[in-house]
């Protein structure tokens, strides 16, 4: 026999051997999961018949009782496994139900501020401001569907092919949207805006060099003073943190009605009604919006109203009142600019319903706003205001605006961070004699602009 023909001989018996090895190992592996997929399943089984015995218990008890009777029950059924395995197949039932399943310990985790689930395979996340793809993952696309259901349920709210977007809020807070097939081709999606474990204060945005000191002594006066006060700008730019802190400005014996698609807001002060909106039951009937609840708190006697965001007919409704005696409202809204949002304002005010002329509409703005606050998030990830900006009144057909303080972007490093600063225009507030009545003379020097 040929030397050529014995090695090929030699290569194919190999070959035969690597493939019946590797087929056994595949074999092992399949029949390995296959055994811890068992274990989880009559593990979540017998967890839940416990929880059911004990229907008083409190959060924290009941993960005692998880971690206490899941380790019993799988060094019954498997003490082969070793500690490590033991701990994570509990962390994931334990997840699977108190928690979101896999996006539980993301929701932990505190440099996490945003999840974002495409269907079942893939879970992005945000972290300093900067998207990437996480190692968690969902079974399949009804995994997802029963997390949705779990945070949307306890609100009232329902997911189906018949309402297959919703808008909830987690209990701390976070913001959540969902929204499934046949909408959504990649499979049910998840997107979460985690709340702040920490309460964000105006030092932090200082820290963050987000705004400066005079800049927020500025608009601590302002709100106090009762300023109609408009925080404009883009997705996930930071309109809602920064209404959250503009709020805590309002002296605490004040009457504030907020009002909300998801209840986001965490207000301190002791006197505060919070109002949310609700979508459509069933049969299509029953949905209260935010024009509906920005009517109804003109008649709760408020002192302040805060609207999370305005985005349609509520508009007219939002700018009426701040002309009609409720000064010192606050509210977002999406833009690029203090000049654009007065633009959006226009048109919601037109989507109201009303056969308005445009004058009348820009009067109607310029006597109600009396600041724009443009925040904006940079290339780099990191959220600024970059304009503080008067809403002066009018001068023929337009209305007249002037920027107080505005960030001036100067370069980026060799990182892509944004490099700038924050400067006075070196104008005066027109509102200064508003901010003098009441106490707050802030020095010229607040409004010098740098070179």
């Amino acid at each position: 026999m040929s030397l050529l023909k014995r090695l090929n001989e030699k290569n194919i018996a190999a070959s035969s051997t690597d493939r019946k090895q590797d087929h056994h190992q595949s074999q092992t592996r399949e029949g390995s999961k296959s055994k811890e997929t068992e274990l989880k399943v009559s593990l979540q089984n017998h967890l839940i018949s416990e929880l059911k015995k004990k229907p008083d218990l409190t959060d924290n008890g009941q993960k005692e009782l998880i971690e206490l009777e899941a380790m019993k029950y799988i060094n019954e059924k498997n003490d082969r496994l070793s500690f490590e395995a033991k701990k994570e197949l509990i962390e994931i039932v334990s997840h699977e139900l108190i928690g979101y399943g896999p996006i539980t310990a993301l929701l932990n985790e505190s440099d996490v501020s945003e999840i974002m689930v495409n269907g079942p395979d893939q879970i992005y996340v945000e972290r300093n401001g900067k998207l990437m793809l996480s190692d968690h993952y969902f079974r399949d696309n009804e995994h997802v569907l029963q997390v949705i259901e779990k945070i949307v349920s306890p609100l009232g709210r329902r997911i189906d092919e018949s309402s297959p977007m919703v808008d909830a809020r987690l209990p701390d807070g976070s913001r959540v949207n969902a929204i499934i097939p046949p909408l959504s081709l990649v499979g049910p999606v998840i997107t979460i805006r985690k709340f702040p474990q920490n309460r964000l204060q105006i030092s932090d945005l200082i820290n963050f060099n987000s705004l400066t000191e005079h800049m927020s002594q500025f608009l601590d006066a302002c709100v106090k003073a009762r300023l109609n006060i408009f925080i404009s700008g883009g997705t996930g730019s930071g309109k809602t943190s920064l209404l959250n802190i503009l709020s805590s400005f309002i002296p605490h014996d004040e009457r504030i009605v907020t009002i909300e698609d998801a209840a986001e807001l965490q207000l301190l002060q002791d006197h505060v009604v919070s109002l949310e909106t609700r979508p459509p039951n069933v049969e299509g009937k029953g949905a209260v919006s935010i024009r509906d609840l920005v009517k109804n708190s003109l008649r709760m006697r408020p002192d302040r109203i805060v609207i999370g965001e305005v985005r349609g007919g509520e508009a007219l409704d939002m700018l009426q009142a701040m002309n009609t005696g409720h000064d010192g409202s606050l509210a977002t809204g999406h833009s690029n600019s203090p000049r654009e949002m007065l633009s959006r304002l226009e048109t919601m005010v037109l989507m109201a319903g009303m056969d308005l002329p445009i004058r009348a509409i820009r009067e109607q703005m310029a006597g109600a706003v009396d600041l724009i606050i443009q925040q904006s998030r940079l290339k780099d990830g990191s959220r600024k205001v970059i304009n503080i900006t008067e809403v002066i009144g009018m001068e023929g057909e337009t209305i007249v605006l002037q920027d107080l303080f505005v960030f001036r972007q100067t370069g980026t490093t060799a990182e892509g961070k944004v490099i700038g600063q924050h400067t006075s225009t070196g104008i005066r507030p027109y509102c200064s004699d508003k901010l003098e009545q009441y106490g707050f003379e802030l020095p010229a020097t607040f409004f010098v602009e740098k070179s």
